[in-house]
């Protein structure tokens, strides 16, 4: 007979699934991975039932690095004040932000065909002065500051203007190479640079010390906390007038999302 309060506590381990790209909803009822959005589930996973450890499926191709530096750094202070272990299992990709995020985990585990770095940070826009010019468009722009129509895509681009850029772009990408530096330093190589936003697939990735290991969430689980460990999961739940319907707005962003991926997972 199992007397339930004398048998030994089956250990607990919190699933959290992370997906997508990270920023900010810009609008009411949007999904993204945002600090505001993930704060409660991450506060639930940590605390309740005392997990022996936080394990995050994670599939993310980045996004706003302030709302990364704020989830991962969540993720860090969580980890810490309960005293939890932190283990990432990359899916398809984690790279730029989404890797920015592995690194706040203890241990980073990957798939043999996983997309993991992209340690840089990115501006892209268009540039439409020739398409106007050409269709007698004039433009008419006034501001109140110098700086303040800077890379206005419909004049030409200014030199002063991508120095400037640059001097925004620079900073980002030093806190970025700081946070895997702290997070991954003494298991980098010291004779490669790693932050050129460069990606590598699985065992790459293992090799340069970006990740730890090949292996998938559950059995790596059960391998480190016995085959009885049970899985409490934690997601985002769909806004609930989203569940009436998609918006226009709903397939930009999906289509958005795609390209992202699509730009750093190759198809099969």
């Amino acid at each position: 007979m199992r007397i339930p309060f004398l048998s030994p506590r089956r250990p607990v381990v919190s699933v959290i699934r992370l997906q997508g790209a990270i920023g900010a909803a810009a609008r009411a009822g949007a999904i993204g991975l945002s600090d505001a959005g993930l704060a409660p589930l991450l506060s639930r996973a940590f605390r309740r039932r005392r997990p022996a450890a936080v394990a995050i499926a994670l599939n993310s191709p980045g996004g706003s690095p302030v709302q990364t530096s704020l989830i991962a750094a969540r993720i860090r202070r969580l980890a810490e004040r309960h005293k939890v272990p932190v283990h990432v299992f990359v899916e398809d990709v984690a790279a730029s932000g989404g890797y920015w995020l592995a690194t706040a985990a203890d241990k980073i585990w990957v798939d043999h065909s996983s997309v993991v770095g992209s340690v840089g940070v990115i501006s892209s826009s268009f540039g439409f002065a020739d398409f106007i010019a050409r269709h007698g468009i004039e433009r008419r722009i006034h501001t109140a500051g110098t700086a303040k129509a800077w890379l206005d895509p419909f004049r030409p681009e200014q030199p002063e203007d991508v120095a400037r850029l640059h001097r925004l772009l620079e900073p980002i990408h030093a806190a970025f190479k700081d946070q895997v530096q702290s997070r991954r330093g003494d298991l980098l190589p010291g004779d490669r640079d790693l932050f050129t936003g460069e990606v590598w697939v699985g065992q790459q990735a293992v090799d340069l010390g970006l990740a730890d290991g090949i292996g998938h969430l559950e059995p790596v689980m059960r391998d480190l906390f016995g085959q009885d460990v049970q899985f409490l999961s934690y997601g985002l739940r769909t806004p609930f007038l989203r569940r009436f319907g998609i918006s226009a707005e709903d397939l930009l962003d999906a289509a958005a999302e795609r390209a992202a991926f699509a730009r750093l997972t190759p198809g099969g």
